[in-house]
């Protein structure tokens, strides 16, 4: 039986027509992309123009702050302890008392020094009385003069020994050497003391000095008197007031810093010694141009700002920029009182883009510094 023979021209045309359809199709969607390309680059040079809210530069107060951590010590501190190894016989003072200057805190055990001290009055007492007759008879020349210079220096000695007595009763009793606060009680009656036992502590917390550094770089702008502002975790929103006293004579010259001191009332009795506080000093207000920091980008080391010119169009301007508060930045080159600088929407600007503001552009200054800002 014969087989039918195939059409090679038919198959032929069809794989041209197709290659034909497949070349076609390729190309539409070549110029549906282009066509796409073309209308995003068209939208983004005559689109709509981009919604923005601006600002209108203007010199406004300015104020720099100095900050600081610092340690609280009290103005007046010491451990009380014994100048003598004895037994306690008495604790006078409880844990956190307020305590006043001479105060009697402990007494130690003198029985033998109190026995010793009587002994030595009755002799001096003696010698006194029996240099004062000699000086009696000296006086009528019935003794030698060298006789009457030996009963003085035996009644100075019994004087001396008897001053010597005196004073180990005195190391017996143990006061207060200033107004202040105790801390805790170390000893009990009974207990053993040597030189160096610590008793308890005293604290003169009616003054709260603050020691803190400050960078080299800041001298200047550092002077006695200074107000001071610290704050503590301790107390959240709430600033303790004080000022400098006193300030460093020498750099450190492995931190570049330089110490000082500064003082606080303490009447409230909230501030310890030992507290770590946050130290804040004001500086002389300026005026300054100054934009929100919203208004900035930066690119590496570099600030920019958008600056609104002829026929609402955005240019990017390089700025230098000075110190920063919250919310605000000191412009101290790049631009100039009067620019109009775009605040907010600078995300989805380029340069030479057109642009509409939401609200007036308003040319109300920054407000100023607060202090603590």
């Amino acid at each position: 039986m014969l087989k039918p023979l195939r059409d090679t021209r038919s198959t032929a045309a069809i794989g041209t027509h197709g290659m034909w359809r497949a070349l076609v199709a390729a190309s539409l969607l070549g110029l549906v992309g282009c066509s796409g390309k073309d209308e995003g680059e068209a939208r983004g040079a005559g689109g709509p123009p981009a919604v923005i809210t601006t600002t209108v530069l203007a010199p406004a107060p300015w104020s720099d702050s100095i900050e600081a951590l610092g340690t609280a010590i009290a103005r007046e501190s010491l451990a009380i302890t014994a100048k003598v190894s004895e037994t306690v016989a008495q604790v006078r003072f409880e844990s956190g008392q307020s305590v006043s200057a001479g105060q009697v805190l402990v007494t130690l055990s003198d029985r033998a020094e109190v026995a010793g001290l009587s002994e030595a009055a009755a002799d001096y007492r003696e010698a006194q009385a029996l240099f004062d007759r000699q000086q009696a008879l000296a006086k009528r020349q019935l003794i030698a003069a060298s006789q009457l210079d030996v009963q003085r220096a035996a009644r100075d000695a019994a004087k001396g020994r008897l001053d010597q007595l005196r004073a180990q009763v005195s190391d017996r009793v143990i006061t207060a050497p200033f107004d202040g606060v105790l801390g805790l009680r170390q000893v009990s009656p009974g207990s053993l003391v040597t030189p160096g036992t610590v008793i308890t502590t005293l604290d003169d917390v009616s003054t709260i000095n603050l020691d803190f550094t400050v960078p080299e770089r800041q001298l200047a702008a550092l002077s006695v008197g200074q107000a001071v502002v610290a704050t503590s975790d301790a107390f959240p929103g709430e600033e303790f007031t004080g000022a400098v006293t006193s300030v460093g004579s020498r750099v450190d010259p492995a931190t570049r810093s330089l110490a000082a001191r500064a003082e606080f009332d303490n009447a409230s009795r909230k501030l310890r010694a030992g507290m770590l506080l946050r130290v804040r000093m004001q500086q002389a207000s300026r005026n300054v141009l100054q934009v929100p920091e919203l208004s900035l980008q930066q690119v590496g080391q570099q600030a920019f700002v958008f600056r609104v010119g002829a026929e609402d169009k955005v240019d990017q301007v390089p700025v230098r920029i000075g110190s920063r508060r919250p919310g605000w930045v000191e412009i101290l080159d790049g631009v100039k009182a009067g620019d109009r600088i775009v605040v907010e929407g600078i995300v989805k600007l380029k340069p030479g883009a057109k642009v509409t503001e939401a609200a007036p552009a308003s040319a109300k200054p920054a407000p100023p510094a607060k202090p603590g800002a």
